[in-house]
């Protein structure tokens, strides 16, 4: 049986998977109850690949990447949730996501869910303008985009372990992402005293602000209704047993 390890950028996300911490601090290893092990990474490549590495150290056998994602496909709405066959990057083969853990977690998501298992693209940079957006969908075919998934894939495959990613859609294709929000998000964490600088610069983004982080308010809800301990598709996440017949 594996052990999972699961690679959250932010603490807000990773608090759907241990909600009775009350901190969850950037690059620490919590063992939760269930024998998994989380990390909170920071957001970008190098942050999740520094995670990944982190949670095979600690004994990792199988890593997850959790917790938000931006959506492509005009289809797609806030609360979707993401369980892709496969994770790309420009220019790159994209790396396939464990079919049997992911079809063991996707089977034991609530009926109610709005699932898509397609293709997830990772970029270096964030995507927030419509029109990239509608260009990185065209170009890439994938569903929706985060900015840590293909790095931990990277990493998983190289160390030869089953990789998968739980993700919930953020943003939609049509939402325009604020630029006061893009420049904190800078340096792998969202940073205040940026945000606030921003919004004094640009008070009209406050609006667009206050929309984003309903919309994020609403991810992390969903994350947890489907991940919180006990229920159904966290024990696919975590506890290993789709190995055991491979």
């Amino acid at each position: 049986m594996n052990r999972v390890g699961i690679v959250a950028a932010l603490a807000s996300e990773a608090h759907a998977l241990a909600p009775e911490r009350r901190a969850l601090s950037v690059g620490g290893v919590f063992e939760l109850d269930d024998d998994a092990l989380l990390t909170v990474s920071g957001m970008g490549w190098d942050a999740a690949q520094a995670g990944a590495l982190r949670l095979a150290e600690a004994g990792a056998t199988a890593l997850a990447s959790f917790g938000t994602a931006g959506g492509l496909d005009p289809a797609l709405r806030c609360g979707t949730v993401l369980v892709p066959s496969e994770v790309a990057m420009a220019d790159e083969p994209a790396v396939a996501t464990d079919p049997r853990w992911r079809e063991a977690v996707r089977t034991a998501l609530p009926r109610r869910c709005i699932v898509s298992d397609a293709p997830l693209l990772t970029s270096r940079v964030p995507i927030g303008a419509r029109l990239d957006k509608a260009l990185a969908w065209r170009e890439s075919g994938c569903a929706a985009v985060d900015m840590e998934s293909a790095a931990i894939a990277r990493f998983a495959a190289a160390a030869a372990v089953p990789f998968m990613v739980l993700r919930v859609v953020v943003d939609t294709a049509a939402d325009e992402l604020p630029a006061a929000v893009l420049a904190a998000s800078r340096g792998g964490e969202v940073q205040v005293g940026r945000l606030v600088l921003g919004l004094a610069l640009a008070p009209w983004s406050i609006g667009a602000v206050r929309d984003l982080a309903r919309r994020f308010r609403i991810a992390c809800d969903e994350l947890s209704r489907v991940a919180a301990p006990d229920l159904p598709a966290r024990r696919a996440l975590t506890d290993g047993r789709w190995r055991q017949t491979h």
